[in-house]
């Protein structure tokens, strides 16, 4: 006798459960500073990685990074890279009057809506309520989940009510500062 919720499909061992597709997009400079308002400290990207893509398959992971060209810099970009990511930098553009130009709110916003397609799940790695549109519209318009994972005090709470689920990013997401 089959039951249905005994069948599977043709060439798939029964052992091997189905593993949520993810694509994992994350905000470093809004990480950094958050991070660091909140708690003194740095984002423990290997934890990141970890609790983000437990029990998934990774379809695309990338960081999005402001590029100052010092060499701790390029190490961090490398520590990265290492982890799994895909590293796209931006150059750092100081303006005649002090200020400072160096987001990454449209790329992230392009990729999210570019990949999404492939995903069950995206995961937005930041605090910036800039993008509670593009989280909604990626649940409406594409019917996939939205994590949050950011900064608890400092994460937009347009954002975190745009999201599927939000994870602050505290305890063991964290490394102390040294």
């Amino acid at each position: 006798m089959t039951r249905p919720w005994m069948s599977r499909p043709e060439g798939r061992p029964a052992t091997t459960p189905t593993r949520q597709a993810v694509l994992l997009l994350v905000d470093v400079q809004n990480l950094y500073y958050t991070a660091r308002q909140a708690y003194q400290a740095q984002v423990d990207y290997h934890a990141l990685w970890a609790r983000a893509t437990a029990n998934r398959q990774v379809v695309k992971a990338i960081a999005y990074a402001i590029d100052r060209g010092d060499e701790k810099q390029r190490r961090f970009q490398n520590i990265l890279r290492n982890i799994g990511f895909e590293v796209r930098l931006k150059p750092f553009i100081q303006r005649a009057d002090g200020s400072a130009k160096g987001d990454w709110d449209v790329g992230i916003t392009l990729d999210a809506v570019k990949h999404a397609g492939q995903a069950e799940v995206v995961v937005l790695a930041s605090g910036d309520g800039d993008f509670a549109l593009l989280a909604d519209s990626l649940r409406q318009a594409q019917g996939v989940d939205v994590e949050v994972y950011g900064v608890a005090p400092l994460t937009a709470d347009a954002l975190i009510q745009a999201s599927t689920r939000f994870v602050p990013i505290e305890g063991e997401l964290l490394l102390e500062r040294r």
